[in-house]
Formats: structure tokens, sequence, C-alpha cells
């Protein structure tokens, strides 16, 4: 008897960051902007990227899930993160200017401005709505992932997605199998063996997911040397989800293609 993979599946969940949308441009174009609106002169890119990689780190280990048990805004956790950043990188700025220049920074990552949607993206997640599948997003972001990016980026809630599990929201995040497990609660108390997850870590979306029972599976859009290891490993591996999409669409005349 031939199924479609599909047909045994009842739940996706999506990662955003690599899977759903990218970056566009660098770091530094966003921090130099910033300076450049009051005044200063542009941060060297390179010193800005390193000294922010560094803050983050502190920050997520200090306050993980954007200051969640902490009950920190999260425009404080933000805030702490970019003075940190600069100051790392060899800028110290008088709280008024530092003030102003965050402001400009937060805002621009609080809308749509530096991410660009692949353009699989909204297709794909009506598709599977479309196919009577209930779709959730989960991802190591804030509460404005949610809220204002992705409906900036034509991904609502409603005709792309029916639920969102969020780190800075739930307080647990990636590679906790836990953000999986409210997920599959979030979609109605799903079994895991009906739930397929994609996205672009193998630590922190492949793994989790299957050791709660979870099928998944890994988008290697850019073609990297990690793309390979992954299949050599076992897992499923594709370019897009174009291919997701067909791969989940095609007869299998066995029904181990999931396991």
């Amino acid at each position: 008897m031939s199924m479609s993979i599909l047909s045994k599946l009842r739940c996706i969940t999506v990662d955003v960051t690599g899977t759903l949308l990218a970056y566009k441009g660098e770091l530094g174009d966003y921090y130099c902007m910033a300076a450049k609106a009051v005044g200063l002169p542009c941060p060297d890119y390179k010193r800005m990227h390193e000294g922010f990689k560094a803050a983050y780190t502190d920050m997520a280990k200090q306050y993980p899930c954007f200051g969640h048990a902490a009950k920190m805004p999260n425009i404080v956790w933000w805030r702490s993160c970019v003075r940190d950043s600069f100051i790392r990188a060899g800028y110290e700025y008088d709280e008024e200017i530092f003030e102003k220049v965050f402001k400009r920074i937060y805002s621009s990552f609080g809308s749509s401005a530096p991410y660009t949607l692949f353009p699989d993206s909204q297709p794909f997640l009506r598709w599977a709505r479309k196919e009577g599948l209930i779709v959730g997003i989960v991802s190591n972001a804030e509460h404005r992932y949610q809220d204002v990016i992705l409906p900036a980026l034509g991904i609502y809630q409603g005709s792309e997605w029916d639920f969102g599990v969020f780190s800075g929201v739930v307080g647990v995040e990636k590679p906790n199998p836990r953000i999986y497990e409210i997920a599959l609660e979030r979609a109605g108390n799903i079994a895991p063996q009906e739930t397929l997850h994609i996205g672009d870590s193998m630590r922190k979306d492949y793994i989790p997911a299957k050791s709660i029972g979870m099928h998944a599976m890994l988008l290697d859009r850019f073609k990297t040397s990690d793309g390979e290891n992954w299949r050599k490993s076992g897992a499923v591996v594709l370019p897009d989800l174009v291919a997701a999409r067909d791969w989940l669409s095609k007869e299998e005349k066995v029904a181990s293609a999931l396991v």
C-alpha cells in the first residue's frame, strides 16, 4: 500500500530564522545607521560584530529567554546587550547619546527592515494548512517576532500559522526539548509521532525534536558543509521548502520513510 508521508502527520512546526526568513545585510549596517543618525562616526563593522556576539552570549547565559525568569522587560534586556556590544567594540557613549542610538537600533530590529522572507515560506505554510495540518512556529525569539516582525513580512497567525512558541514568551529555549513539548500541547496535545519539525540547526532543531519522538527535517538553504555532515548522520536534509513540500507529498510504498 502506498501512502504519502503527509497523510501520517497532523502537525508541522517550523523554525523562523534560516528557515522562513534571513537577516538582510550585516549587523554593522544597522549600528552604523543608528550612530550616523545622531552625528557619530560609523563604528567598525568587524569589532561591532565580535562585540555583539560576545555581549549576546553573555546576556543569554545570565538572563536566558530575553530575561523571562528575571521578569526583565524586553527593552531593558536589549539595552544592556547593545550597550555591552558597543563597549566591547571600543565605543563608550554618554547616556543621552547612547539612548538615542539604542532607540534607533531597537526599533530597526523590531521592524521587518533587517529581515527578508524566503519566497517559498508563505506558500509552504498556506499549503500545509490547506492540507489540514496544524502549523506551529517554534523560535528562540522574543515577542516582537510574533507581534510585529512576522505579520510585517506577511506571515499572519490564522492564515499562515496556527500557534507560536517563542522562547522570550514561554521562558524555555532550544535546544531544551521542553519547547517542543510545549508546541505539542499548544497544537492540542498531538502525539509527537504525528508531528514534523522543520529547522536549520542539528543542535537546536533536529536533535531535541527527535529526542521527544517527533519527526524532523533540516533545510540547508545555503549549501553548507554542515548540510553534508547532517546527511551523513542520516538526517533528511533538503534545500528549501519547495523540496520539503514535494518530499511530504510523494507516495511511499514503505511505511518507514519517516522513521
